[in-house]
């Protein structure tokens, strides 16, 4: 059975969630990849956050970009994506969504900020359904690259990696 979380997501809720967990989200989610990350990372690093319009602190973060086509996760260990997980779980973001194993450094500071990683699989069609809605936040300039936040309804995902461990690391069952 699936665990059920809406955001915010609460640090409570973060910290009862292990590897391997079946979760579905709903409600609002930012969508953000490695062309704008950074810019969101900058904005935190001068202090400058609220620019953005949406509180960072029990949100979620999609790595994907939004299209007409729909959305579908990006792989996570691109440099510009990973190396956004610890700055943004520092800033209050619970829940990293993507695919693709992370670094041994990555999963402590998720553990470190108790936050958590979510693999989404790779199922646009899927994905558009619960889709309920999607607006631009920030850097119109990037196209589908921007900053989104959509709204979902019971997406699925499986937490990839949590209080120090990852799924990738784990023997097959």
């Amino acid at each position: 059975m699936a665990i059920h979380l809406t955001t915010p997501i609460s640090d409570e809720a973060v910290r009862q969630l292990q590897v391997g967990d079946t979760i579905t989200l709903s409600g609002y989610i930012l969508c953000g990849r490695d062309a704008v990350l950074p810019r969101v990372l900058r904005l935190i690093d001068e202090g400058r956050e609220a620019a953005l319009g949406v509180d960072l602190r029990g949100q979620v973060i999609f790595h994907t970009a939004v299209s007409p086509a729909g959305v579908g996760p990006t792989s996570s260990n691109k440099l510009e994506i990973e190396s956004s997980i610890a700055p943004l779980s520092r800033a209050g973001v619970k829940v990293h969504l993507g695919k693709g194993a992370l670094h041994p450094e990555t999963i402590a500071a998720l553990d470190r900020f108790n936050a958590v990683y979510a693999v989404i699989p790779p199922v646009t069609a899927l994905l558009g359904e619960k889709t309920l809605e999607n607006r631009l936040v920030a850097f119109p300039e990037l196209g589908m690259e921007a900053l989104y936040l959509i709204r979902v309804d019971l997406y699925p995902a499986i937490i990839g990696a949590a209080h120090g461990r990852s799924i990738y690391d784990e023997p097959a069952l």
